[in-house]
């Protein structure tokens, strides 16, 4: 299979949003429609399909919606992967150029996946397909018109387990003799499926770019070995997403599968394994034996559809596992609470065969069991923003080149169509991540679109059934029937759209979330107390993943600290200044309450009807008071030096035990900020290197945790990038709705530093180098532009 996805120059993509009108898209003759009375099936694949002859003098373009994704092939090539994700009731359009030829038959192919159950990453929304396919002002198929025929592969088992409590099904595949002539072979003539047109759907446009596709093979072989099938462990993994299936967590019950993947791949033992000690850079071809296995790495992570070709002489049951590490040498495709495997039972035959669904991995074990074969072209087909490389950036320091080239791999694998927390068990839009990926989007691809697309989608919706009235979900587009969301992260929300609006210059937005934002402020006014506080917040309360989780209650500190400063926020975007009044007060109580002459103090329990301040202290609580500005390094100048000195990446494991360490997320990457917002660039580069060099040494990405047992690949510690190009580079701030740029060159130890920062109508370009006392520098910027530049007192500033 080959590369001959072509997306059309979309219309949409510049569109100016200055005021509150929502473009929609449209269909020209096409309905939507879904095999009948199916609409509402879990786990239905069905795939259509048209045969055309392409005319002379115009292009052929499929466009395209569905409910949930779907996939294009042009004569068995593959073309996309879609659609961009919306609100509930909402449906985005794309539109694919196919490289076809004129005068000749081609067919062209979409399977969807309705998958019908609720997740972090699709909406529960029932199933369609609405699609035509366009040359100049012919319409050559239309989906409920003409052309277009239905069909259901049958290939994918349907009724299996969920892959995650996150996401949707796993892929387990009886693939048939005939596996793909129903997208290649114009004459095929299998079973058609009758089809109803469904309800009209709001369609909008897609905003943003396509993604990247670029097929990635493995960097080499690693180990080899035989494996034998048998009983399942002592205590099998058995997750809540297969054991507690219920009308809050859709899917089929454990008892009415087809199969159970999981027990399956943990029935199958290794028995012997030889490490490759000349690792071969070619492992496009592997022979595998009956019941053997290989191992293979693509040598960082990566985010797609795994994807291979398999020639057997009988039938072989065919496994593809996979992970971001390795654990103890072998992949553990449980690591992640998630089912990191793949199944395929074949014939004998050839078959190229990928996998439907994105997965993330660095690793991938391929298993035979019952049969031999040789797999060949196997690759991983990236799934991920495409629009990231114009940006560069260079130093004198390697652990810092490293770094960028790690913050970019992962924010390209989460940033897709809306900013995500990881590519691989949730592919969730959690608020507070996209807080600090959004500053990356910018610095990276030179606009906001992926941005804007996050934040429509919040505030497009309807309404957000399971959650209380005003709340905003913890992650979107997503289902929560189980009522449980972060009422922290709501505030996150109302800080990231201040940022967006001076990053985009799109002041529009401010009235398109007004409503979300004071409805948010509705919602929370019950559980403000008598001195102004949140006290007794509902469902999941959360501060970061460490010890600072386990003191949220009655009244946390941290969270009032994020209050005070979403309502600040609040009051600069829509001149409200009873919100300032309260943050004002909000930040009094909060210095007066918490602080106890050393440290902040995490929370207060109410006994008897007073609050009582506890004794739990976290270091990330001393952080936040400081990144919402409640303390200075002037006001609270011992307090700062403790955290300066005593604390960080190198803190000695029995220091000061009383105080809680943190975590990657947040309070390490708050403390990165704040060394870096009061001059300590040259200690926070030193602690960016010790906080996160070792994770893109294992994986080139960077982590959701300190440790690796979970997300290796989290959007947020993209965030690396941004400080970067500002402490670094010196690009410290754009702001796009004032056409400013502000330039301040670093005190620090490095020999020269340059990069390129893309912007909507040029680029930022910058070079510096010290040379005998003096800083060096050259800059262009694009026309239209203020320019500030200032750097050290002890440095002379030359522009060169």
């Amino acid at each position: 299979m080959q590369d001959v996805r072509a997306p059309v120059a979309n219309p949409h993509s510049n569109t100016h949003y200055g005021t509150t009108t929502m473009q929609t898209s449209s269909f020209t003759r096409a309905l939507p429609v879904w095999p009948s009375g199916r609409t509402e099936e879990l786990n239905l694949t069905a795939g259509f399909r048209a045969v055309f002859t392409a005319p002379d003098g115009f292009g052929v373009t499929l466009r395209v919606a569905c409910s949930p994704v779907y996939r294009v092939t042009l004569d068995g090539d593959f073309v996309g992967y879609g659609p961009a994700r919306a609100s509930h009731g909402s449906y985005r359009v794309d539109e694919w150029s196919l490289p076809v030829s004129p005068g000749q038959t081609h067919v062209v192919a979409v399977e969807v996946a309705g998958y019908n159950i609720n997740s972090y990453y699709l909406l529960d929304q029932p199933s369609f397909i609405q699609a035509e396919l366009v040359s100049g002002s012919t319409i050559l198929a239309a989906t409920g018109k003409t052309g277009f025929t239905a069909h259901i592969p049958g290939e994918r088992r349907q009724i299996v387990q969920r892959y995650s409590f996150q996401r949707m099904f796993v892929e387990d595949y009886d693939i048939a003799p005939d596996h793909d002539a129903w997208q290649i072979d114009p004459d095929w003539s299998g079973d058609a499926t009758e089809c109803e047109v469904v309800a009209p759907q709001l369609l909008l446009p897609r905003n943003i770019e396509y993604p990247a596709f670029t097929k990635r093979a493995p960097a080499r072989r690693i180990a080899n070995g035989t494996v034998a099938s048998g009983e399942l462990p002592p205590a099998p993994w058995r997750d809540r997403s297969l054991t507690k299936i219920s009308d809050k967590l859709k899917g089929f019950p454990m008892d009415k599968l087809e199969s159970i993947l999981s027990d399956d791949v943990q029935r199958i033992a290794t028995l012997t394994r030889t490490d490759i000690a000349d690792p071969s850079p070619n492992a496009s071809t592997i022979d595998l034996p009956p019941n053997a296995y290989e191992t293979v790495d693509f040598g960082v992570n990566l985010t797609g559809f795994i994807g291979v070709t398999v020639t057997a002489a009988q039938p072989v049951t065919l496994y593809l596992t996979f992970d971001e590490i390795l654990v103890n040498g072998e992949v553990d495709f449980l690591r992640m609470s998630c089912v990191n495997a793949v199944r395929f039972n074949i014939p004998s035959g050839t078959f190229a065969l990928e996998a439907f669904e994105p997965y993330t991995l660095r690793y991938a074990k391929l298993i035979a069991i019952g049969g031999s074969c040789t797999i060949s072209d196997i690759y991983l087909r990236e799934y991920a923003a495409p629009n990231v490389w114009e940006a560069q950036f260079h130093c004198s320091d390697t652990r810092l080149d490293r770094l960028f080239e790690a913050g970019r791999e992962t924010y390209r694998q989460n940033a897709l169509d809306i900013f995500m927390d990881c590519p691989s068990r949730e592919r969730a839009g959690w608020l507070c991540d996209s807080f600090f990926t959004s500053r990356v989007s910018k610095r990276l691809t030179g606009d906001a679109a992926v941005e804007r697309n996050f934040l429509e989608n919040f505030a497009l919706a309807a309404s957000f059934a399971g959650l209380p009235d005003g709340a905003l979900p913890m992650c979107y587009p997503a289902d929560h029937y189980d009522g449980v969301f972060i009422p922290q992260w709501m505030l996150w929300f109302v800080l990231q759209a201040e940022e967006y609006v001076s990053r985009s210059g799109d002041v529009g937005l401010l009235d398109v979330v007004r409503a979300r934002i004071f409805g948010m402020f509705d919602y929370l006014k019950p559980f403000v107390n008598s001195d102004g506080l949140l006290e007794s917040l509902e469902s999941w309360c959360f501060i970061e993943w460490s010890k600072a989780n386990e003191f949220v209650q009655d009244v946390n500190y941290p969270t009032n600290m994020l209050y005070s400063a979403a309502l600040d926020a609040a009051s600069r975007m829509y001149g409200r200044d009873d919100c300032a009044r309260d943050a004002a007060e909000i930040r009094r109580a909060v210095i007066a309450q918490s602080f106890d002459g050393e440290f902040f103090v995490d929370n207060a329990l109410r006994v008897d009807g007073n609050l009582v301040r506890t004794e739990n202290r976290s270091e990330t609580c001393q952080y936040y008071a400081f990144y919402f500005d409640l303390v200075t390094p002037t006001s609270h100048k011992a307090l700062w030096n403790t955290l300066v000195n005593q604390f960080g990446a190198k803190r000695p494991a029995d220091s000061m035990p009383q105080i809680h360490r943190s975590n990657a997320f947040m309070g390490n990457l708050m403390r990165l900020e704040l060394l870096a917002r009061y001059d300590l660039v040259g200690k926070m580069l030193d602690e960016c290197a010790e906080y996160l060099l070792y994770m893109a040494g294992r994986t080139g990405t960077l982590w959701e945790h300190d440790v690796e047992h979970a997300s290796c690949n989290h959007g947020f510690n993209s965030h690396i990038v941004h400080r970067l190009y500002a402490s670094v580079l010196g690009v410290e701030s754009v702001d796009q709705l004032e056409r400013s740029i502000s330039i301040s060159l670093p005190d620090i130890s490095l020999t020269f530093c340059e990069g390129r920062i893309p912007l909507p109508d040029g680029f930022v370009e910058l070079s510096w180098r010290r040379d005998s006392g003096a800083i060096k520098y050259r800059l262009s910027v694009p026309s239209g532009y203020t320019v500030t530049v200032s750097g050290p007192e002890t440095a002379e500033l030359v522009r060169e």
